[in-house]
């Protein structure tokens, strides 16, 4: 047989004479020894930190994991004009399906089960067919002005320590989508918008907050103290400028001044972004009512002021057709409140 084709012969004296062999081994008994050894070793890796605790109420994934009977939208009203505001409001909360309570605050000595009343008219349209729950009140009157004074009233609900947690909105407003997922938020004492129209101050016509005895307490106690010229908005700054949840003012706080300016950059958030009235209009949720000196909405102003104080069309610098929409809009918001409350609360609103 030639020696080029004899089977080799496979021993173990044979495999350990050969050099690459002894290499292998080499390397293989290392790598045991290595496996063997490390568990053993002095840790060098980052220090070990505990795992945070759970928290003990994770938010819900869906809405049906929601009790939606802690949560609330609130309003609160002194006088037959806001009362109609409010039932306003509630309708529009009906009609988008939310899902939090309703709560109306209105003075105790109203009657509230007298149908050839208004005041107690509205109520039991609120009670009965929007599904409100009525709490009687001692209004918070800290001035003069009926109005202004009585804006401290709204602050009574954070002693509606029944709820987790109470959205307040001012009534002079309109509503446009649910905001149910507020609701659903951080936790936080108070939530507030940015008055986006003053220079580093926040907004109380949307106040996001967890009632309890010990805030309402302090509330006393600041409307005890305050200022002569200090109203509500005064009273949240002071107490929660730098102590709440900023929430954006856009969507969630437009003023119909805003139709009337020139300059938008502070509601925008941008310098670049133009404003288009169709866009903001649709992708707002509450429009507040505030053009002074235009009247509210409820108060019939002379087509002269009107004219006078509504927003003008603006020409592009290139010429061509005027651009009117800021002013259809501001118009058609006006139009629109007028026409609701007269379908909602009737001739004697």
């Amino acid at each position: 047989m030639d020696a080029d084709t004899r089977p080799y012969n496979f021993t173990w004296r044979a495999i350990v004479g050969s050099k690459r062999a002894r290499v292998v081994l080499l390397l293989l008994t290392l790598i045991l020894c290595v496996s063997l050894l490390l568990p053993y070793a002095p840790s060098r890796s980052l220090p070990h930190f505990p795992k945070l605790p759970k928290p003990e109420d994770p938010p819900p994934k869906n809405d049906d994991q929601v009790d939606w009977s802690q949560f609330a939208y609130s309003q609160y009203a002194t006088n037959p004009d806001y009362l109609c505001n409010s039932v306003m409001i509630f309708t529009t909360l009906k009609r988008l399906g939310v899902k939090a309570d309703r709560i109306l605050l209105y003075p105790q000595e109203w009657p509230d089960n007298d149908p050839a009343d208004p005041k107690s008219g509205l109520l039991i349209k609120a009670r009965d067919e929007l599904g409100v729950k009525l709490r009687p009140i001692s209004v918070l009157q800290e001035s003069a002005d009926p109005t202004w004074g009585a804006s401290f009233t709204k602050l009574l609900a954070f002693n509606q320590t029944d709820y987790r947690r109470v959205l307040n909105i001012d009534s002079d407003s309109t509503i446009f989508q649910s905001m149910d997922e507020l609701f659903l938020f951080p936790s936080a004492k108070v939530a507030l918008t940015r008055a986006y129209w003053l220079d580093n101050f926040l907004s109380s016509q949307l106040i996001l907050l967890e009632p309890s005895a010990t805030e309402f307490a302090r509330i006393q106690e600041s409307i005890k103290n305050k200022k002569p010229n200090d109203f509500d908005m005064e009273i949240v700054n002071y107490l929660y400028k730098d102590h709440c949840m900023i929430l954006p003012h856009r969507p969630y706080n437009l003023l119909t001044g805003e139709f009337r300016g020139d300059k938008h950059a502070a509601y925008l958030g941008s310098e670049e972004e133009v404003f288009d009235p169709e866009k903001i209009l649709k992708e707002t949720k509450l429009v507040h009512f505030s053009d002074w000196p235009y009247p509210k909405p409820w108060i019939n102003a002379s087509k002269r002021e009107t004219e006078r104080l509504m927003p003008e069309c603006k020409t592009s610098e290139q010429g061509g057709e005027q651009d009117c929409r800021n002013q259809k809009t501001w118009l058609w918001l006006y139009s629109d409140f007028k026409e609701r409350r007269k379908n909602v609360c009737g001739s004697d609103f």
